[in-house]
């Protein structure tokens, strides 16, 4: 992936700190959503970066530790299936991608943010530009590195839980909703990493709540 016009423009410009921010997990049944933030140093861009859905779970691997070793800068944050619930998963997306830009240590002069929504700047160290970008993680290369880390360290914490709740086989599916997930969900109900109010653990959950 080419650094995008954009990225270019505002380095330009003569702005140092550009962190791209994206989100894994969102649409997954269980487990946490994870998002990571990426400053780049612009002259040790990756040259295979690319959006990490179109990477192998191999080439993700390898290509996290080239992110991390050239990066200016860079953090992951988690929130939990409860707080999903509670706050909702939009919601919850982008307070990950607000404590992750925290997590970074040093104010950043822009964020940009895969997706429809700005993260809330109210939260962020010295109110930087924000800026959100539909595919994103396809287009801009901070994005598309923070994707990178964000799926695989969503995809180390699936694989611990999947230890613990090997019915499920985290380790596989990542909590989505594949076939066999669905199958071991109704066979044996959902765990403490299922997100009650997301609809197939709900329609599982609503007979138990109505006493049927």
């Amino acid at each position: 992936m080419e650094v995008s016009a954009l990225e270019r423009a505002l380095v330009q410009d003569g702005w140092r700190f550009i962190a791209g921010c994206d989100e894994a997990g969102r649409g997954a049944l269980a487990g946490p959503v994870v998002a990571a933030a990426v400053v780049l140093a612009y002259e040790h861009v990756p040259q295979m970066l690319q959006d990490s859905k179109r990477l192998t779970r191999k080439r993700r691997e390898l290509l996290a530790g080239e992110v991390k070793e050239g990066a200016v800068g860079y953090a992951t944050f988690a929130v939990e299936p409860r707080e999903i619930e509670r706050i909702n998963i939009l919601q919850a997306s982008l307070k990950a991608m607000a404590r992750c830009v925290q997590k970074l240590g040093f104010p950043v002069d822009w964020v940009l943010v895969d997706g429809l929504y700005p993260v809330e700047v109210r939260v962020l160290p010295g109110l930087p530009r924000v800026q959100a970008i539909v595919d994103g993680d396809a287009k801009v290369a901070c994005i598309a590195a923070a994707s990178v880390l964000a799926k695989v360290e969503r995809d180390f914490i699936m694989a611990q839980h999947a230890r613990r709740f090997p019915r499920y086989h985290f380790e596989k599916n990542m909590g989505y909703p594949t076939e066999a997930h669905l199958a071991a969900l109704k066979r044996y109900g959902p765990c403490r990493l299922h997100r009650k109010n997301f609809k197939p653990v709900r329609e599982l959950l609503e007979p138990k709540l109505f006493g049927q």
